[in-house]
């Protein structure tokens, strides 16, 4: 995207190099948007430097609508016009003539990470404007990129947990920046490890807050071990069911309970699974139960939907599963699986190494969306896998 925009870009050995000289476009294509969710986060770039944008709906995996109108809602406020036009599936954004504001103060509905990254790099460039953002998102990337920014010459400052604000300046400079630990990457191998009765060290986990995974798994039987260069995860012994509600940092993470269902398979007991931030995000449940998983997908009794749901409750389905509950230990068995999203395609290939026999596994492209190699590095902790290549 970021070279169909007019950039250049060179990845060397896990590093990039990123300079935007000239937009030669405002517009990105329907065809790069759709892999990526933040293909979104380009509104950014694109309103503060030429004032205008064109961009389609967001891709990436399908766990519900996920739509972006709390982003939307908050760049009106900041002087964007926005209109939707259905027959081709684009957002047409243009900056509004003569805006300016000393103070906007914006309010998320309910928290969203991609809203509050993109509303924080345009209130980074709007200057002379002080953007103060409510509800924000807190989690640790969102820190991450006010960081880097700041670095660039911004002036943003988390004031409480929730608040943001920012002094927007004239323009950022270029500099160098080192990307911390992906959590979901450590839980998933961290689980990978416990659940086939191994034993890893994952270097470098410890500089990331992990704190609400790992406390759930010490209780469940899970070993931990603090060290000094990273992380030790190791089985040892008997799983106990315990149940978990995602939501918003600092809560157990969304992306965590496809993988903590696995673990909950060999636990001894009752654990239920409540998911609170997406609507749709167990297709992995079925796949389970075709290896022998003995889980019931159903909809808790919530009293108050509006304040415990981070979703719009509006694009809720009637067919969707909000919750599910799982009954251990199961020895699983091999199957012939489909991966529905990234994170539900972990949770597949947990599933498989855990269980008895040689187990097939479709669609494990969304994989390389969130995982770099990760048959190569499970491979070299002792797995048994091959990537089929048509």
């Amino acid at each position: 995207i970021i070279r169909e925009l007019g950039g250049e870009v060179k990845i060397e050995d896990h590093t990039a190099y990123i300079r935007m000289k000239k937009f030669k476009t405002g517009k990105v294509t329907l065809s790069e948007a759709a892999k990526i969710r933040t293909s979104v986060m380009f509104l950014s770039p694109l309103l503060t430097r030429i004032g205008k944008a064109i961009i389609p709906n967001p891709g990436g995996c399908r766990i519900g609508a996920r739509p972006i109108d709390r982003t939307i809602k908050g760049l009106e406020k900041m002087g964007y016009s926005a209109s939707y036009k259905s027959k081709d599936g684009y957002f047409y954004l243009k900056k509004k003539n003569n805006f300016k504001k000393d103070e906007i103060v914006y309010r998320f509905e309910k928290s969203t990470h991609t809203g509050t990254e993109t509303l924080i790099m345009v209130a980074a460039l709007l200057k002379g404007t002080k953007s103060i953002l409510e509800n924000s998102a807190a989690e640790p990337e969102v820190d991450e990129l006010i960081n880097l920014l700041n670095q660039m010459g911004a002036k943003i400052l988390r004031t409480q947990t929730r608040t943001i604000v920012i002094e927007g300046v004239e323009r950022l400079k270029g500099t160098e920046f080192t990307i911390g630990p992906d959590r979901n990457e450590i839980v998933t191998l961290a689980i990978a490890a416990i659940v086939t009765k191994g034993d890893v060290l994952i270097k470098g986990a410890q500089s990331v807050d992990l704190s609400p995974f790992i406390q759930r798994l010490e209780l469940a039987g899970g070993g931990v071990e603090q060290k000094k260069e990273g992380i030790r995860f190791y089985h040892k012994g008997e799983f106990i069911s315990l149940d978990v509600e995602t939501s918003n940092y600092p809560g157990f993470m969304t992306d965590w309970q496809g993988p903590w269902a696995i673990l909950m398979v060999q636990a001894t007991g009752e654990a239920v699974i409540h998911e609170t931030v997406y609507e749709n995000r167990f297709g992995y449940a079925r796949e389970l139960k075709k290896m022998g998983a003995n889980i019931t997908l159903f909809n808790p009794v919530v009293k108050n939907p509006e304040k415990i749901y981070n979703f719009n409750l509006a694009d809720n389905n009637p067919s969707y599963f909000h919750a599910i509950r799982i009954k251990g230990p199961t020895k699983l068995h091999n199957g012939v699986v489909e991966v529905s999203d990234l994170r539900a395609g972990a949770t597949l290939v947990l599933a498989a190494l855990s269980a008895i026999g040689e187990s097939v596994i479709f669609g494990v492209e969304h994989l390389d969306r969130g995982y770099e190699k990760l048959e190569e590095g499970l491979i070299s902790l002792g797995a048994n896998i091959k990537r089929i290549r048509e």
